[in-house]
């Protein structure tokens, strides 16, 4: 096996592990919507998740590991990405909401400061933010 398989091949395992944890906490409440569900299949998709992995994954998605981010400056990248995704995916803003708080507490931000977070990071991406100025924006919002 070359060097750029064991890459691609990791490369494949973490986004496998990190759309499991995203189906994880899209199950937080026990269902999935159709909107939800829409989502799922259009991150999949952006991740290079085949059909049959993807399928296998949300049957199975509690035996993956979730290997949240453990520094603030990558929690803050995946919420910048997702942002982005969630943004571009045109979902109303109420279901933007929604998943964004899902994921801001999946990604071990605190549930009584989500929502303001998830705000800022809508405002941010809506305003063309680069991924330097939104993490600044966030870490220093309270000031």
């Amino acid at each position: 096996m070359s060097f750029s398989n064991l890459f691609d091949s990791g490369f494949k395992k973490r986004n496998e592990n990190h759309f499991a944890s995203i189906v994880r906490v899209a199950m937080y409440d026990g269902v999935i919507t159709d909107e939800e569900k829409s989502f799922l299949d259009r991150l999949a998709q952006n991740l290079g998740i085949g059909q049959e992995k993807y399928k296998q994954i949300l049957k199975n998605y509690i035996t993956h590991p979730i290997n949240p981010p453990i520094s603030y400056n990558h929690r803050l990248e995946r919420l910048y990405d997702l942002a982005r995704m969630v943004h571009v995916d045109s979902l109303t803003k109420d279901i933007e909401n929604i998943m964004l708080h899902k994921i801001g507490i999946g990604l071990g931000f605190h549930p009584e400061n989500v929502k303001y977070i998830v705000a800022k990071a809508m405002d941010l991406i809506n305003s063309g933010a680069d991924l330097e100025t939104f993490i600044d924006e966030i870490k220093n919002m309270n000031r």
